[in-house]
């Protein structure tokens, strides 16, 4: 079949189907988001015209916020799905790295398509080519190298048929899912090729399901079943697994109480016997107390970062960590007994060596007695007061208002605090998505709009702050113009609110974060009108002041994004110091003159090095 390079790459994407967790056949591929530059429209552009009816094209307004978008629509598809985002050379291509970091962060399928300079070098230097002195086939795509699991650059046609099959490899892996970069000469993307037909059947994609060494397996069973007080963590990988039901009946049958990551949050029903709370420094007290009483820890599908562990000063200095993972990498983490297979799989191999097992019956009645003290702290910061409402606040009402197919979201600033801290979720179905891999700023409107695409069934809120709004915006026209509905609630604190607190809390003096303490030339500085900014961006637009009025701004915009079929926008003015804490230490550099210090040299030397080997 004598194709150009760029449609055999269209062809071959359109064959890709893929398996959802409920075992639908859907597209591998729903969704292109393309900006066109001289780099790519005329062949990627071209082809992709010629095959618009099957397999749609978004047209987005920045680089970064269309790969975002798939970013988002990603994570809201449990990895089944994978959006692609394409660019010309040079800025657009470059404007995709900060997203191809966000997926590699996360673990998250992204296919991204940036055109390249021309192999041939006859017209070099083309618009927008920056040039090397030293190393003439380096371009501005190369800089994906340190954010890519896979990169390719296709200097002949008949490359893709080497590459293709590692591309999908990547993308449909559970331990090395991650964003793959295939850079695409200009020249070579109208080069054509007799290109074999069978690269173009129809391919049903099926995430596998490694299980565990029996030997390893056997060793973890022994761990456990030597415990006092275990806990279960439950991380992303439950979630990509569709393990969430597996993991809660493990948990019922030999009485473990339950925690889980940032990733892995709205798997386990909030009221459940077991459920502790989510753990971390983002997460609740509830569960950081056990953490700490914990003599095993069993984690299921999480990188243990650093806001999940404290900074590693969560768990006891003696505790055992068993962990379950399809990455290699991420087991054997902190000399964990690595049992390297997938989540669902692993604890149904595992359920079989546990027998009759059971955990003390006085450990597993602390999950539901520490989670009441949490509930009842956080009832106490949602209780109705005068004034700006604050973030506790704002997440009770989204979270009271919110239904059990609803999807909700945030990614920076003090939200993720918040929604991870204080939601209380109907369970059953990963329902929440807070990006803090890589704690990315303006992911909440475009990773909205990708999610909005993905999450047909219920709708989705997303949560950001003035900063977050002013960072990344302009995918709210794209997702209006498109036609999709979600919900965004911009949280007006006058500045960057949490990372004052984060500066002044250490006791250096605040500086260059909230609009009070910046440099400016003006006596009375302009200020931004975010409501009449999200209107003109074709938005159905609610304010509101106190919480009363909040509840029925988002209230209204719920009902307006549904029936309009476009974002709507609620501002709110929020208070600026007002936090859910949970106790939990973050280590960050604190200078010896600062008064933060003294607690640093307290909470440093409770950091978990390494626990026993195996």
């Amino acid at each position: 079949m004598k194709l150009t390079t760029a449609q055999a790459l269209v062809s071959w994407l359109i064959a890709q189907r893929a398996e959802t967790l409920d075992g639908r056949e859907v597209p591998l591929f729903p969704a292109v988001f393309g900006i066109f530059g001289h780099g790519n429209v005329l062949g990627l552009g071209t082809a992709l015209s010629e095959r618009r009816a099957e397999i749609p094209v978004w047209r987005g307004h920045t680089e970064e916020g269309m790969a975002l978008a798939a970013v988002g629509l990603a994570k809201a598809t449990q990895r089944r799905q994978v959006g692609i985002a394409t660019s010309s050379i040079g800025p657009g291509a470059l404007n995709m790295v900060t997203a191809a970091g966000v997926a590699h962060a996360n673990r998250l399928p992204l296919l991204l398509l940036p055109g390249d300079t021309f192999v041939s070098r006859a017209p070099d230097p083309v618009l927008q080519q920056v040039e090397h002195f030293d190393d003439p086939t380096r371009t501005v795509n190369d800089a994906f190298r340190a954010v890519s699991r896979y990169f390719d650059r296709i200097t002949r046609p008949e490359q893709l048929i080497a590459t293709l099959p590692q591309v999908v490899r990547v993308l449909t892996d559970p331990a090395d899912a991650g964003p793959v970069v295939l850079a695409l000469p200009q020249d070579v993307q109208a080069e054509t090729y007799d290109f074999p037909d069978a690269l173009f059947e129809p391919v049903v994609h099926r995430v596998p399901r490694p299980r565990p060494d029996q030997r390893i397996l056997a060793e973890a069973a022994q761990v456990l079943r030597d415990a006092e007080r275990p806990l279960l963590v439950l991380g992303g990988g439950v979630r990509y697994s569709g393990a969430g039901d597996s993991a809660l009946e493990f948990a019922v049958r030999h009485g473990i109480p339950v925690t889980e990551t940032t990733a892995g949050r709205t798997l386990i029903p909030h009221d459940h016997a077991l459920y502790a709370g989510p753990l971390g420094i983002t997460g609740a007290a509830s569960a950081n107390t056990l953490a700490a009483e914990a003599d095993v820890v069993l984690a299921v599908g999480t990188r243990l970062q650093d806001f999940t562990t404290a900074s590693w000063t969560v768990f006891a200095p003696e505790v055992r960590i068993v962990h379950i993972n399809t990455a290699r990498f991420d087991a054997v983490k902190h000399g964990a007994l690595a049992v390297v297979g997938d989540a669902d799989a692993t604890l149904r191999d595992l359920e079989p060596e546990l027998g009759d097992w059971l955990a003390d019956s006085d450990w597993t009645a602390r999950a539901t007695a520490v989670r009441t003290e949490w509930d009842a702290h956080i009832d106490k910061l949602r209780a109705p007061a005068p004034g700006q409402p604050s973030y506790a606040q704002i997440v009770g009402v989204v979270n009271e208002l919110s239904g059990p197919a609803d999807y909700v979201m945030t990614a920076s600033g003090g939200l993720p605090g918040e929604l991870v801290g204080g939601w209380r979720a109907h369970g059953g179905a990963p329902t929440m998505d807070v990006e803090y891999g890589f704690s990315c700023m303006g992911y909440e409107l475009a990773g909205a709009w990708g999610a909005a695409m993905a999450h047909p069934r219920g709708l989705v809120t997303t949560l950001l702050g003035d900063g977050s709004y002013l960072m990344l915006n302009s995918e709210l026209f794209s997702a209006a113009f498109a036609g999709h509905p979600f919900v965004a609630v911009v949280c007006d604190n006058d500045g960057y609110a949490v990372i004052a607190r984060l500066q002044e809390g250490q006791g250096a003096d605040p500086f260059n974060n909230f609009y009070a303490d910046c440099r400016t030339n003006h006596a009375d500085p302009p200020r931004v009108d975010f409501a009449a900014h999200a209107r003109s961006l074709g938005c159905s637009v609610f304010t509101a002041g106190e919480l009363a009025e909040f509840r029925d701004a988002y209230a209204r915009a719920r009902t307006a994004a549904t029936a309009e079929q476009r974002p709507a926008v609620v501002v709110v003015g929020t208070r600026p110091s007002t936090w859910t804490e949970a106790g939990a230490w973050w280590e960050v550099g604190v200078p010896q003159y600062l008064s933060g210090r003294a607690d640093y040299d307290r909470s440093k030397p409770r950091q978990l090095r390494y626990t026993r080997p195996s």
